[in-house]
């Protein structure tokens, strides 16, 4: 895995040991950040199941003010610490369950990352986006990467709406986008 663009193109990461994650594709990652565009510079951005934080490293590359990753697993935790001091552009790391730090209130984001295991049932996704809503800045994206075939369905009492949808291989990538208040 590497960093695509930005400060620090071309970086290596390393990934957590085991087969606890599977990473974000290259291809995928491209097309996520090219949907993005220019709403990634200046963003306050949120990795949930930051997994190694390829996700939230490559928005910091592209120009985010800050990014907050969330992750549990002690092997992710170690890849993610790791790879933030090695491509030097800051982030907070906080070891917690998603929904544990969503429940707490972290504050007030423009873009969010939601990579979680494949194994996670739909509705308890759907449980976390209905709270993950109220975290997430008028007109602010969540980017939902499922396995190929799920559903993303944000209850109508978050104020999300699916925007975007985009199948690579055998996942899925979803767009959603934070209605005003």
């Amino acid at each position: 895995m590497r960093i695509i663009a930005g400060a620090a193109k071309g970086r290596r990461l390393s990934g957590p040991r085991g087969a606890g994650t599977r990473p974000f594709t290259g291809r995928a990652k491209e097309s996520v950040f090219a949907v993005l565009g220019a709403a990634v510079e200046g963003a306050r951005v949120l990795d949930l199941y930051a997994g190694s934080g390829s996700l939230g490293l490559e928005a910091l590359s592209r120009g985010a003010r800050s990014v907050t990753f969330v992750e549990s697993s002690r092997p992710a935790l170690d890849a993610l610490r790791k790879n933030v001091v090695a491509v030097g552009l800051g982030g907070t790391v906080v070891a917690d369950r998603v929904e544990a730090y969503l429940e707490r209130g972290g504050g007030l984001f423009d873009l969010v990352f939601v990579d979680p295991p494949y194994a996670l049932p739909d509705e308890d996704l759907d449980a976390r986006l209905a709270v993950l809503s109220d975290h997430v800045a008028d007109g602010g994206v969540v980017v939902v990467h499922r396995p190929a075939g799920a559903a993303v369905a944000p209850p109508a009492s978050t104020m999300l709406v699916v925007v975007d949808r985009r199948r690579y291989g055998g996942s899925e990538v979803w767009w959603l986008r934070r209605e005003t208040r």
